[in-house]
């Protein structure tokens, strides 16, 4: 129920809007990864869940690409 209430979210916002938060998470996961390999990441999990929101927010912008 809550991944649906995210997705529900996400659908509601602009084209602009989610390319900005793309971007913002591909930034987010970068420095995670940059983290991990330096040895100062403190929750491992935090790199799947970046993951995670990041191709749902893309699997919306596909929808949205494809709708209009």
């Amino acid at each position: 129920m809550k991944k649906t209430k995210k997705l529900d979210e996400l659908r509601q916002k602009g084209a602009a809007d989610l390319q900005l938060r793309e971007q913002e998470l591909a930034e987010q996961l970068f420095a995670l990864r940059l983290q991990k390999v330096t040895g100062q990441l403190e929750k491992p999990s935090k790199i799947r869940e970046a993951k995670r929101e990041l191709a749902q927010l893309l699997t919306v912008l596909r929808e949205k690409r494809a709708a209009g």
